[in-house]
């Protein structure tokens, strides 16, 4: 399952960055039958050579297992969320419901200031 995810993400590429079965295999470092077999699944393709096809597509071999996405680690997604404001028009007596079951008894601190 793993290994036809990773294959048919390189048809993926070869289509979409419209190359060749032959520029694909030079990029490897194989013949293009050798890429055939490798695409029909008669050959698995290895570590090394899925390493020579993203350095020689300017990739990331887990783009290449991720395609058409591309991996974001978690410590690359800022931990900042947005600000988000809220105004809500209320009535004196529902105004001062809604401030308690926000900040409870703190409340009277806030209205006060």
């Amino acid at each position: 399952m793993f290994t036809e995810t990773v294959i048919n993400n390189i048809r993926k590429i070869m289509n979409d960055s419209n190359l060749t079965q032959a520029a694909m295999a030079s990029y490897i470092g194989i013949s293009p039958s050798q890429f055939s077999k490798i695409l029909s699944g008669a050959v698995q393709l290895s570590l090394n050579q899925l390493s020579n096809l993203a350095t020689s597509l300017s990739i990331r071999e887990i783009d290449i297992i991720t395609y058409p996405d591309r991996y974001v680690s978690e410590d690359n997604i800022p931990s900042d969320s947005p600000e988000v404001s809220l105004q809500i028009k209320l009535k004196k007596d529902k105004r001062d419901q809604v401030m308690r079951l926000i900040f409870g008894d703190n409340d009277i601190e806030i209205l006060n200031k």
